[in-house]
């Protein structure tokens, strides 16, 4: 079972929380709290073979956060680190999850990071799926706006999304169909044809936020145990994430095979596999 549970974000802005377990039919001990935030363009529902192998043991909320799945996408609304950080805080307060483990892909992990940094008492462990502590530049910024441009939308058929994120984009190096279906699950029907369900201007100026720095200093003060994940074949390569080990006080390391930037998602079983040993030492700890 998953239900949604709405929570008040920054300014207002109404957030999609989802928990993937049935609610307890008794009153039991309070199981420990696990948050997980997508990436940048993503969805709560990307975490769901995540929440739902978790909610054996703990209480797994994936968040639709601003502009993403089906959280506010208002136009007059901040799209900025602050605001990420700060509606993954009240998610935590309001959801009572915390001190929660905060599981985060890409720009998720960044704002589980920034969020230990800022509040500690809200976080007990972390782990940072392929996520870049170094600036990535102006150069990086223009080539997503040039790959928004190239998306052929509207797609006429779902089948027609998971080919072109799958095969076709221009971006994609070898076939990837586990990206195809991704990438199909942020869209949604419209009168014309299937579009994504956030706006690309909104993911745009999200990203322009955070390319431009680096973000050792926040990762530096996170004083909870920290998990660094990369896929082989993903965004974070092996020195950096070595590195960032190395700043992180509590930092640990694991890397899937066979795995690109959506580890997760490429290889759940190895995902899980990978993450389990790590869970189990923070989570079983009083």
């Amino acid at each position: 079972m998953v239900r949604r549970i709405d929570v008040t974000g920054a300014g207002g802005v109404r957030l999609a929380a989802w928990e993937f377990a049935d609610p307890p039919k008794t009153e039991q001990p309070k199981a420990p709290g696990v948050l997980l935030l997508h990436g940048l363009m993503g969805r709560a529902s990307h975490w769901a073979s995540t929440a739902r192998w978790l909610s054996g043991r703990h209480r797994a909320v994936a968040l639709d956060q601003r502009g993403h799945g089906q959280s506010d996408k208002a136009p007059e609304a901040e799209y900025t680190r602050e605001a990420y950080v700060e509606d993954a805080e009240a998610a935590l307060d309001q959801l009572g999850l915390g001190p929660a483990v905060v599981v985060g892909h890409a720009m998720g992990a960044l704002t589980g990071w920034q969020l230990a940094a800022k509040r500690p008492d809200l976080v007990r462990a972390l782990i940072i799926c392929d996520m870049r502590a170094s600036a990535l530049g102006a150069a990086s910024q223009r080539e997503w706006e040039d790959w928004f441009q190239a998306w052929p939308v509207p797609f006429a058929t779902l089948a027609d999304v998971r080919k072109w994120f799958g095969e076709d984009d221009p971006w994609v190096e070898r076939r990837n169909p586990s990206r195809g279906e991704f990438y199909a699950e942020v869209m949604h029907e419209s009168p014309d044809g299937w579009r994504p369900v956030f706006e690309p201007e909104q993911m745009l100026k999200s990203r322009q936020t955070w390319v431009y720095d680096a973000h050792w200093e926040e990762l530096a003060q996170v004083q909870c145990p920290a998990l660094v994940v990369r896929g082989l074949d993903g965004e974070l390569g092996r020195a950096e994430s070595q590195e960032m080990v190395r700043v992180l006080p509590r930092g640990q390391y694991a890397e899937v095979a066979d795995a690109g930037h959506l580890v997760h998602y490429d290889q759940p079983e190895a995902w899980r596999a990978a993450i389990e040993p790590f869970l189990d030492g923070v989570l079983t700890k009083p």
